[in-house]
């Protein structure tokens, strides 16, 4: 796999989410998922993304059981910041910097690694200074308890009051076909600040590889049932969607799921795409998708079917839409 950089990080071109591994997407097999990780390491991906409240903090300690023999092959990513409930659906945000050191302690210990390779807070915490934030962060790197830092969700005013305190490795936002919003502001930003961009659900949460053609294909504890793109007419008008897109991609020799990877990375080659998965057959058709050259024709033949603010309906409830780009 070829390499791309997130500042000056280098990383394989297409990242692992492990989210779904844990938790949000129906019932998971740590064994199965564990075979995943090491089969993504044996393709080339060396960036494999957690973060503590995915489980919660279960999703770690299964990412560092994984690579608890090869951790010289991984960029390992985690995050702080969102704190859970009794409630799944329970979460406040904390960015004080005590909270910072504690939760990366914590992070360290459930991962079983003496240093975090990038480290991300989820989502920026309205109630601190980004500048005590990443200042506490930036104290981590110099006791050489990470060595990169990133943030989340992060709007580009701070973004630029973030870098003045130290360097950003990497911006993570959501970014796909049907989700454009770092268009309008935040790449040219990250682009200025000389910050990387990792986008998250490239896959619009699987939607865009076409394996969900009903409502009810969505197991009963699975997170996207909340989802308003996956709910009533939005899940129709989103499902013709991505049957355009699957004509694109069945007359280029590709699955969906592969075009639309293609087409994030075709952005710029500053853009790491993190699709998560924990079936085998799906992590080598994603990745499967560097190998795609989307020529003029073909971003144009796209950006017909499938325009920005394409999507019908939110990517996530008020409540949770409120935390982002802050």
């Amino acid at each position: 796999m070829k390499t791309r950089k997130l500042g000056t990080l280098e990383v394989g071109a297409i990242g692992l989410g492990c989210m779904g591994m844990s938790e949000f997407y129906g019932k998971g097999d740590d064994a199965e998922s564990i075979r995943v990780i090491h089969r993504a390491l044996e393709l080339g991906v060396t960036l494999l993304d957690t973060a503590d409240m995915y489980g919660p903090h279960t999703n770690e300690v299964l990412v560092g059981k994984a690579i608890a023999d090869r951790r010289d092959q991984v960029v390992l990513a985690t995050k702080f910041g969102m704190v859970r409930g009794p409630n799944p659906r329970d979460r406040t945000i904390n960015g004080k910097p005590d909270y910072v050191r504690s939760a990366c302690d914590a992070s360290l210990k459930r991962l079983g690694v003496d240093h975090i390779d990038l480290y991300y807070q989820h989502r920026v915490d309205p109630n601190t200074p980004i500048e005590d934030t990443v200042g506490a962060m930036a104290e981590l790197v110099k006791a050489g308890k990470v060595r990169f830092i990133g943030l989340s969700e992060a709007n580009v005013e701070t973004l630029r009051r973030a870098t003045k305190v130290h360097p950003i490795a990497a911006l993570q936002t959501e970014y796909s076909l049907w989700t454009r919003d770092p268009e309008d502001e935040i790449l040219a930003a990250c682009r200025e600040l000389g910050i990387g961009f990792v986008a998250y659900s490239p896959l619009g949460r699987g939607f865009l590889t076409g394996q969900i053609q009903r409502f009810d294909d969505l197991a009963a504890d699975d997170f996207r049932r909340y989802s308003p793109r996956f709910q009533g007419e939005n899940f129709a008008k989103n499902l013709e969607l991505v049957q355009r897109v699957t004509e694109l991609a069945q007359r280029k020799g590709c699955t969906p799921g592969q075009l639309a990877l293609a087409w994030v990375m075709a952005q710029g080659d500053d853009i790491v795409p993190i699709p998560g998965t924990k079936r085998l057959a799906y992590l080598e058709e994603n990745l499967a998708a560097e190998a795609i050259a989307l020529t003029a024709q073909d971003l144009a033949a796209i950006a017909e079917v499938a325009p920005k603010g394409v999507a019908a309906g939110a990517r996530y409830p008020v409540q949770t839409m409120a935390s982002v780009n802050r």
